[in-house]
Order: structure tokens, then C-alpha cells, then sequence
């Protein structure tokens, strides 16, 4: 990093989050290309069936999948598919990303935000159960569903969020949508849940331009999610509609990226997981700055995002003044994810929480994690944080 002509190339060269990366092999353009020599340019056809097969296969044979338009559609998917209905409440992590939630209220159902643990920053199990009994002692009636998300790639506390799912037989959708190929104990994220959903945005582990997908634990509920997803077009010659469906499906072109992009899953996955490692190794000694890691052998975070904490009284510095500063560099860091019970549009909803995402929304930050990220860009990033809190003491 000492070098001007390289430091010279970054500041003209911003140094982004998580930008999408094709494979150097250049899978993604064989399948687009096979889709329009074959003509396929619709939502289904051979590239969507394979993506789904190798997505089935990765995930360990068990599960089916859907591939669909975005994990937005995924999310309002699974709650159809697990009955929520006009008046129902279900419950989701606080501590996320809007989309999480927004599904919740096209069906007319009312949100119920609980907050998160600090361990892994997702759901609290303690939490969850007190949300639960409240809401049956004030409603009468069970949340209809538990949206517990695997925040930044970090799995949540399945086991103990299963316990007290079982405990009161509320089904779980898992919000996977940033943790493909992350691990709990051993098993896939999205894999523990009745149904849950994956992302494929641009800045994911892997992409198809926009799209995600639904993961279900039979075939039965994969044939009535992709019902669902092509307008819920019943079995006539002529287009008769029973119910109301979706324009859910994933494009065939969309697919073929995928396709592609599986090619070069296990890549992305340990970059992001080297790129973490590198943070980790140099903030370690620095007091004040703390990189959120794995808490024990049981979980097996992807790093999607690798973030920090900033503790001000003891580094001088808060996240926005650090942010600020970062941008002026050219760097991309992003906040935390502001809790949702904090968000106008949810203010009248249901929140039982204790703090903890809310404190974190005020340390934290997001750093740049991708695929595109190379070593001396992370020396980079780490050089400029280190020089805003050298001039800060």
C-alpha cells in the first residue's frame, strides 16, 4: 500500500461492498447465450429447471426449490404457502433488512418485531418466546409464523428458536437470503425451516441479476409455490383463475446467470471468508474495534458482509464520522441495518425488545466483502480506518 500508483488507482477506483463478479470462465454467457439460440426467453425452460436441480443438489438432495423473480417473492410465497392470512400476526427479526417484513403486510397481516441476541445479532430466542405468550395472551391466538434471518450470513440460534417454535407449533420461514452456504452445525441455512427464502441480487454470493428463491421441504409444496407464482392458473384449457396468484417465476436468461454463477459458488464463499480474515487479523489488536465473527464451532458464518463495531469512548470516533470519512476515499461502508421497529412505516406495529439491535445500529458498519475485493484493497480500507482513528485521539 505504500506504492502511489496503486494507492492512485483506488482513488479513482471505489472500492465497493459486494459487486457482482462473473466467473472468468465465462459460464454465465454460455447458458444466456444457449437461451436465446434456443429461443428460451420466458419464465421457465432449461435453464430454470437446472438451476434448481444444481440449488437442490448444493443444499444436500433433501429439499426442493423454486426459482423466482426476487427473495422478496420468496418471502411472500412462503407465507402463503403456510396459510398466513388478513389479521394474522407474524413474528420477524427486528434487526434486517425491510424486505424481510414488507411480504408480511401484502397479505394484511400484522408484523411482530422482536429484537436480537448479541452473539450472532439475530433473532433472540429468550425474546421470541416472551413475543409469543404476550401475543396469545393479548390476541388469543398464536403468531401465524416465525421469520427468524441469518443477518450478514451469520446463522441464527436455530436450535433454540426451533425449540420454541416446536414448543408452541408455529412453523419457521428462514430468511437465507444472505447466508447461501453458510452453515449451523453442519447443515445449510435455509435447509432448518419449514420453508425459507434466497436471494440472488446483485450483491449476493452469487446472482442472476435479480431473482432468488424458495426452498420447501416436499414436492407438493414446491408444485403449489410455482401454482402460485404463475398466477394460480388452474388446470383448464382456458385461463381459469380460482385464486390469486403471482408473477413470481424467474426468467430462463435470469437462470442461465445462475447457472453459471453456481460454477463459482465455493469460490465466492471463501473469498468472502478470506477477506474476513484479514479484517479480523488486523483490527484484532486495535482496542475499540471489534469484528463480529463466528461464536463458537456451531455455526460457519459465509461473511457476506464483514462488519465492525466502533466502540466511541474508546476510539474517539462514531460509525458516521468514520463512514464519512471512508467515503472521502472512495471507500463504500454501509450502517448496520436500522432496526425495522425503529422505521415510520412499521411505528404502530408490535416490538418486544431490550436494545440490543438499536446499540448496534449505532456501532456498526459494513465493509467492503466481495468477490471483487482484493487484498491490498482490504489493506486499503484498513489504512484509512486506522488513520481516522489515529487523528481522533
Amino acid at each position: 500500500m505504500q506504492e502511489s500508483g496503486f494507492k492512485f488507482f483506488i482513488m479513482n477506483n471505489r472500492i465497493y461492498l459486494s459487486l457482482a463478479h462473473m466467473s472468468e470462465q465465462g459460464y454465465e454467457q454460455k447458458y444466456v447465450k444457449e437461451a436465446f439460440d434456443t429461443n428460451w426467453v420466458v419464465p421457465l425452460g432449461p435453464n430454470v429447471t437446472a438451476f434448481e436441480e444444481l440449488l437442490k443438489s448444493y443444499l444436500g438432495g433433501e429439499k426442493e426449490v423454486v426459482a423466482l423473480s426476487a427473495g422478496t417473492a420468496a418471502i411472500h410465497l412462503g407465507l402463503v404457502l403456510l396459510g398466513v392470512k388478513p389479521g394474522d400476526e407474524v413474528i420477524c427479526q427486528s434487526f434486517t433488512f425491510c424486505a424481510s417484513a414488507n411480504p408480511i403486510t401484502y397479505l394484511g397481516a400484522t408484523p411482530v418485531f422482536v429484537d436480537s441476541e448479541s452473539d450472532t445479532w439475530n433473532i433472540s430466542p429468550v425474546l421470541l418466546e416472551k413475543a409469543i405468550e404476550d401475543r396469545i395472551a393479548k390476541t388469543g391466538k398464536k403468531p401465524k409464523t416465525i421469520i427468524p434471518v441469518h443477518l450478514y450470513g451469520m446463522p441464527a440460534k436455530m436450535d433454540e428458536i426451533i425449540a420454541v417454535a416446536d414448543k408452541y407449533q408455529i412453523p419457521i420461514l428462514e430468511d437465507a437470503a444472505e447466508a447461501l452456504g453458510a452453515r449451523y452445525k453442519g447443515a445449510y441455512c435455509g435447509t432448518l425451516g419449514e420453508v425459507a427464502a434466497l436471494s440472488f441480487n446483485g450483491n449476493k454470493m452469487i446472482t442472476t441479476s435479480g431473482g432468488g428463491a424458495l426452498i420447501c421441504s416436499t414436492d407438493a409444496a414446491k408444485k403449489e409455490a410455482v401454482f402460485y407464482a404463475t398466477q394460480a392458473r388452474e388446470s383448464y384449457p382456458y385461463y381459469q383463475h380460482e385464486k390469486i396468484g403471482y408473477n413470481y417465476r424467474m426468467s430462463n436468461v435470469c437462470a442461465g446467470i445462475g447457472r453459471g454463477q453456481m460454477e463459482v459458488l465455493e469460490e465466492h464463499i471463501a473469498h468472502h471468508k478470506h477477506v474476513h480474515q484479514l479484517y479480523q487479523k488486523a483490527f484484532e489488536p486495535i482496542d475499540g474495534v471489534s469484528v463480529q465473527d463466528n461464536p463458537d464451532e456451531d455455526f460457519d458464518s459465509n461473511f457476506w458482509l464483514s462488519t465492525i463495531l466502533i466502540d466511541e469512548n474508546k476510539t474517539g470516533v462514531n460509525y458516521e464520522t468514520l463512514r464519512e470519512a471512508l467515503d472521502k476515499k472512495n471507500i463504500e461502508t454501509r450502517p448496520l441495518w436500522k432496526p425495522l421497529h425503529l422505521q415510520p412505516v412499521f411505528s404502530s406495529a408490535p416490538a418486544y425488545v431490550d436494545g440490543t439491535s438499536e446499540r448496534l445500529f449505532h456501532q456498526g458498519l459494513c465493509l467492503p466483502s466481495g468477490p471483487c475485493v482484493s487484498d491490498e484493497d482490504v489493506q486499503y480500507v484498513v489504512d484509512s480506518i486506522m488513520e481516522c482513528l489515529s487523528v481522533s485521539f
